[in-house]
């Protein structure tokens, strides 16, 4: 029996749904401004991972707003929040969960005892992971299942997390103490990277005005679960010309440097050839095009433009990149590498 074929909405359907989008992008958007002073382009990146069911990474020095943000989202969505404070001494059981022995009463009034499974704080909607580069890489891999499958397994039972299901990690910068950078198989699985930066003069003005005085601002739902699952489903609807999914591979390709023995084309710069060890994952090249997906819908428009591929390429790949040491020697950066591979790329393949 052949399986049923999901049901693929006319273009007129598909705009008015992008309507419904963006008007609850704008909403949640709103309600976060609400508290959140400023980082309008770190908000709305987050937002994009929300809307298309990607992880995030935050990362900036202490005291300029990383928690506050995550914290602000949890309450402008519908959704169950949880919280872990990483540090040295946490092991992956006070995240997941474990099995514990615990003792029920009977019908007939005897009691028995039998294993029951106690559930982490990774069991909610939105995880806040504070601070992720405090624990050891034993505990920061505690993450990887739930972040991939959705799921995590204990005892050998797998166990289904909620659905939408987000992680949001905020870090320090890794020079600091203490701290212990994630491996490269964590990074990968978030959907972005998003540098925090420090508010201006207008903006930290604004935030005494706000958390000095006695006024203070309530956040309220702007959006459902159910909604959310529903923009989730759009965004994958959108259409990809050939084009432009292409232009999406060479950006992920042209940041693996050329291999030694290599007869094929290569798209690597002699910047990427000089400084990276090791390009960006397949997983980079999914990103770019959800990513892409959910600014075509903000922009009105039901096919994603190479302009869309651009914006987001920055978060998307910055976190992707192994540098070499000549490469930390010389101050280059990732995301110098990137910003010149946006600005030199072909739009169009040779």
């Amino acid at each position: 029996m052949a399986l049923a074929q999901p049901e693929i909405p006319s273009p007129q359907e598909l705009l008015a749904a992008a309507k419904r989008f963006r008007d609850d992008f704008a909403a949640v958007q709103a309600q976060i401004g609400r508290v959140v002073v400023g980082q309008r382009d770190i908000v709305d990146q987050v937002l994009i991972c929300l809307f298309v069911g990607g992880h995030v990474l935050l990362e900036g020095v202490p005291g300029i707003g990383k928690t506050l943000l995550v914290r602000t989202l949890a309450r402008a969505v519908s959704l169950s929040f949880g919280r872990v404070q990483f540090t040295p001494d946490l092991m992956p059981a006070d995240i997941t969960g474990t099995t514990i022995v615990a003792e029920r009463e009977l019908d007939d009034g005897r009691k028995e005892r039998a294993f029951t499974f106690q559930r982490g704080p990774i069991f909610a909607q939105i995880v806040l992971a504070d601070e992720i580069n405090r624990a050891t890489p034993k505990t920061q891999s505690a993450l990887l299942e739930a972040m991939q499958e959705r799921s995590v397994t204990v005892g050998g039972t797998s166990h289904m997390l909620p659905d939408p299901f987000m992680v949001l990690a905020t870090q320090n910068p890794i020079e600091q103490e203490g701290t212990y950078p994630l491996p490269e198989a964590q990074l990968d699985r978030f959907f972005f990277k998003l540098i925090s930066r420090a508010p201006n003069r207008a903006e930290m003005s604004e935030i005494l005005n706000r958390t000095t005085g006695s006024d203070s601002s309530e956040v309220s739902p702007a959006i459902s679960a159910e909604a959310l699952r529903g923009h989730q489903r759009l965004a994958r609807l959108v259409a990809v010309a050939p084009s432009i999914q292409d232009y999406a591979v060479r950006m992920v390709l042209a940041t693996h440097p050329t291999p030694a023995d290599t007869t094929g084309p290569s798209f690597a710069t002699p910047q990427v050839d000089k400084f990276v060890r090791l390009g960006a994952s397949p997983r980079a090249a999914q990103t770019l095009i959800l990513a892409g997906k959910c600014r075509a819908l903000l922009d009105g428009r039901a096919a994603v433009a190479t302009d869309d591929i651009k914006s987001v390429a920055l978060a998307a790949l910055r976190h992707r990149l192994i540098l070499n040491f000549e490469a930390h020697a010389q101050g280059v950066t990732a995301d110098s590498i990137v910003t010149s591979l946006i600005q030199t790329l072909p739009r169009e393949a040779a």
